[in-house]
């Protein structure tokens, strides 16, 4: 007789029911030969209850945010060493972000970055009501004029165009001044609140090929350094952006004394 393919393994499975039978084992599903079986394995799913979720409370002040009561944040943070003096300016930024996190480790509270009421509860019973010359220090006074408020705090490189002068602030006393040389119309300097990105004691422009000694960077490819054409023409010439020193000596030291992070304030008085 002969026998297809799918009668010998009709004829296989019969015969291992036959025997299972004769055995006495109870006949299941599971009897039928193993290279058959299914190969999907059913896993259980896990599921979310919603109570066991994190909850994050919430945020009175955050990076990002930026108003008088986040100065009153700072002021405290500056009280307890946290923060620079530098950083006090209404804007929740990193470097706020940081010294609440450090504020949130030594209360054993969790370090979230940002503060909550328990995190401003905390910080108000361990610092004083800020006064308003910790809140607004005086800003510096030179030569009758007052700088930038950003100079007041910390430590700045304050660019006055209107004057031409570059002073090298810390804390309000200006301990430097400087005559300085600015963009042309078309590749002016850029005004507004920066800090040194990095420095370059022999930099030379590749774009301009032109050397750029003592360059502290600030913004993008601008910075302050050392002008032998400044210091050759005086005002007759102009930078592509940068600002120009032209005393040679004083912005060897004033190099040596700035640090990545200090601030650069570029404004008219």
């Amino acid at each position: 007789m002969r026998w297809t393919r799918s009668a010998l393994i009709v004829r296989n499975v019969l015969a291992a029911v036959v025997v299972t039978a004769v055995a006495g084992t109870a006949i299941t599903a599971s009897a039928a030969p193993e290279h058959q079986a299914s190969t999907t394995e059913l896993k259980p799913v896990p599921f979310e209850v919603k109570g066991e979720l994190p909850i994050y409370p919430k945020a009175l002040w955050k990076n990002g945010s930026s108003s008088a009561e986040v100065r009153k944040v700072e002021a405290r943070l500056i009280q307890l060493k946290l923060l620079d003096k530098q950083w006090l300016d209404n804007s929740f930024g990193t470097m706020t972000r940081s010294a609440v996190k450090k504020f949130q480790t030594s209360q054993g509270i969790p370090p979230l970055g940002y503060v909550d009421q328990n995190t401003w509860t905390k910080l108000t019973a361990a610092t004083r009501e800020p006064t308003q010359a910790e809140l607004y220090p005086p800003a510096p006074v030179v030569d009758g004029k007052k700088l930038d408020q950003r100079c007041a705090t910390g430590t700045a490189l304050c660019i006055d165009k209107t004057s031409r002068k570059l002073r090298y602030v810390v804390d309000g006393v200006v301990k430097m001044q400087f005559d300085v040389r600015f963009g042309a119309q078309k590749t002016a300097t850029r005004e507004g609140g920066f800090t040194v990105g990095w420095k370059s004691r022999n930099h030379v422009s590749k774009l301009y090929d032109s050397k750029m000694p003592y360059a502290m960077f600030f913004s993008g490819g601008q910075a302050v350094h050392y002008s032998s054409d400044f210091a050759a023409r005086g005002y007759n010439g102009a930078s592509h952006g940068c600002v120009n020193v032209r005393d040679l000596a004083k912005i060897k030291a004033l190099f040596d004394l700035v640090k990545v992070g200090d601030k650069v304030i570029v404004y008219r008085s």
